[in-house]
């Protein structure tokens, strides 16, 4: 009797497993035709002259072509169109984030596309914890002092107003592009105004390797190394001394475009118990320095004003 009863229970169980078996593949293989049609309708729907590309006398496809997709988004023709025709076929996150940028999605599309794929999001702030209301308003009352919201990858979270004016219009920039390595390596801007330039970019350099030593193994880590290596020839020759650095105060100099050189003393003020998420402040050496970030404060202030007035 104890036998038969046993069959049973193991008959049922293998049924049962393979119910949730055959219900997993179903739900995969829906999400395989959403990411599909959700594909096809985003390409369908950007015109070649949003992504750079002439539209030439005999184009019938509306939007662009699946070949154009792919070129833009560096990826083979063929694979890109299974993952139209709803192929079996692993994506990577690298793949997903570059043709997120391809089709310009913005914030809720991209989040949608790597839900399809069944991927986590590497980019900043995807999945990083929020940055709540307190840190927002102690954020606001650091001012005339500069200050953001970082975390070990140089990611801003969040920043205030004079921050936000310190080396570049930060504002302007766009949000998947607001990480200091990028800015320090990259951005005209936010190199001229980094008065002891070579030595702070062999610096930072240093200090992302340390940090990256616990982060080898994570997509936005990767990608953020191979942007930085494949778009600056300065990061590529600091990245191969091998140099590290742990994290410190500093007093800084910075050239201004507002008010002019600003003598500035950096500290973190960490977060939680591990190098992650900071707080990064910058208070005046003297008072000239003091003075000017009060300047530039006022001047923060005035541009939110015309912003909102306009809007």
């Amino acid at each position: 009797m104890t036998t038969i009863v046993q069959e049973a229970a193991a008959v049922r169980e293998m049924r049962a497993a393979g119910e949730t078996e055959a219900s997993d593949r179903r739900a995969s293989e829906i999400r395989r035709h959403e990411l599909a049609a959700f594909l096809r309708h985003r390409r369908e729907h950007i015109t070649p002259e949003q992504v750079g590309l002439p539209r030439g006398r005999r184009r019938r496809t509306p939007g662009l072509r699946r070949e154009e997709v792919a070129h833009l988004a560096a990826v083979g023709v063929t694979w890109y169109t299974w993952l139209e025709q709803a192929r079996d076929i692993q994506v990577s996150v690298q793949v997903l984030d570059a043709l997120a940028r391809t089709l310009l999605l913005d914030a809720s599309e991209r989040a949608h596309l790597f839900n399809l794929a069944g991927a986590v999001d590497p980019a900043p702030g995807a999945h990083c914890p929020s940055v709540t209301d307190a840190q927002r308003i102690l954020l606001e009352q650091l001012e005339p002092l500069p200050a953001c919201i970082s975390n070990s990858r140089y990611d801003i979270l969040a920043y205030n107003r004079t921050y936000g004016l310190l080396m570049c219009d930060l504002d302007a920039v766009p949000p998947a592009d607001r990480n200091c390595m990028v800015l320090c390596y990259t951005h005209p801007d936010w190199r001229a105004a980094i008065v002891e330039h070579e030595a702070t970019m062999r610096l930072m350099a240093a200090k992302f390797r340390a940090n990256m030593a616990d982060h080898l193994g994570e997509p936005a880590w990767k990608m953020l190394l191979k942007r930085l290596m494949t778009e600056s020839a300065e990061f590529r020759e600091a990245w191969e001394l091998h140099e590290v650095v742990g994290s410190r105060s500093k007093r800084k100099q910075f050239r201004n475009a507002h008010v002019g050189r600003l003598t500035l003393d950096h500290t973190d003020l960490w977060l939680g118990p591990h190098n992650g998420p900071r707080m990064v402040t910058y208070a005046p050496a003297d008072q000239e320095s003091r003075e000017r970030l009060e300047k530039l404060q006022a001047i923060a202030l005035e541009r939110e004003a015309a912003a909102a007035h306009r809007s």
